[in-house]
């Protein structure tokens, strides 16, 4: 399987999947996973280059947490085509046939349920505003909270945009590439891009996804309690220390793991330490590194176990994945209008 930002090109069908091509979906962002489950399952993912722009697809069968921040240039447009009860964003549930827009200028944190799929087209924020200029005023600034979530189900437009961006799923997908001129898709985008601007501004505030002051409570004492866990992942870390960190009680802060996430604590900083290994390993100078020295500075210290551990979610031993080569470079921002459609 190719690494890195080449991602498997599988004609939509689930298929076994490396961690680091789930990172590397989205091109122009570091996306950083972390597999909350037994073990890394089967997805469908693609992405290529457009023109100026970014198209991406996702399906999995397995849930994962994920985090990135957007480069400052660019913004991301998407929609959730089929969503279970755990997918979220920043801690608001999310469900099918929801859109959503990502502007540059602060870390994004995700939960993507089991059996959902997603549309995502990456573009610069230039763009945009252009696009944004010509249909409202050249003078105004872009809405963000009006463009952050808003459901596609109830509005004429709404179902419009919807088909586009089923439209990014086919061309990925199901359409024979070589048949779809560069041309057309670039037209096929930039209507995306107005319909995208005028159902975010026209969804009403039923449209928009609400988080609930007991769920937005319960985001918060998992990011402290995450923070925590990886400024301290060197180490044995105790439930009452997240506690603290957290500030709540050891019950409190089980029932927020599992509202959130599904997991317990415990069993949430085990796949936290095994995804940042993978991770490591996935860009670690085998010349300079090893496998123990890897473990160890995620505090995973009996290495028996850590590989067995890392073979049942991975599909490999540790020392294989640092024995691979590393993956290419992420595509930069500023390059990667610059590649051709193919």
């Amino acid at each position: 399987m190719e690494q890195g930002i080449m991602i498997a090109k599988n004609a939509g069908a689930l298929l076994p999947q490396d961690l680091i091509s789930l990172n590397g979906v989205l091109k122009v962002c570091d996306m950083e996973t972390v597999v909350l489950g037994a073990h890394l399952k089967r997805a469908a993912i693609d992405s290529e280059v457009v023109g100026d722009s970014v198209l991406c697809h996702i399906e999995t069968d397995f849930s994962f947490r994920g985090r990135f921040a957007i480069p400052a240039d660019w913004c991301l447009l998407g929609c959730l085509h089929d969503a279970n009860n755990a997918t979220g964003c920043n801690g608001t549930p999310i469900s099918s046939g929801t859109a959503f827009t990502v502007f540059p200028g602060s870390v994004s944190e995700f939960v993507f349920g089991a059996d959902s799929r997603a549309s995502i087209m990456l573009v610069p924020l230039q763009r945009l505003r252009h696009k944004f200029a010509k249909l409202v005023h050249p003078d105004l600034d872009i809405p963000v909270r009006l463009l952050a979530m808003f459901d596609l189900t109830g509005s004429q437009l709404g179902t419009t945009l919807s088909a586009n961006f089923e439209k990014v799923h086919q061309h990925l997908f199901q359409e024979p590439r070589a048949d779809a001129p560069a041309s057309l898709i670039e037209k096929e985008l930039d209507i995306l891009l107005e319909n995208h601007l005028l159902a975010g501004l026209s969804a009403q505030a039923d449209d928009r996804p609400q988080c609930s002051r007991g769920r937005r409570a319960h985001y918060q004492i998992v990011q402290r309690a995450e923070y925590y866990m990886r400024e301290n992942m060197r180490r044995v870390i105790y439930l009452d220390e997240l506690c603290k960190a957290a500030g709540v009680s050891e019950r409190a802060l089980r029932y927020a793991f599992d509202d959130l996430l599904g997991l317990s604590p415990n069993r949430y900083l085990s796949m936290l330490r095994l995804c940042t290994a993978f991770r490591a390993l996935t860009v670690a100078d085998a010349s300079r590194r090893s496998v123990k020295s890897v473990a160890l500075s995620c505090g995973l210290w009996d290495l028996s176990r850590f590989a067995d551990h890392y073979r049942h979610t991975f599909g490999e031993l540790p020392r294989d994945t640092l024995m691979r080569a590393p993956p290419a470079e992420t595509t930069a921002p500023s390059t990667a209008r610059e590649i051709a459609y193919s």
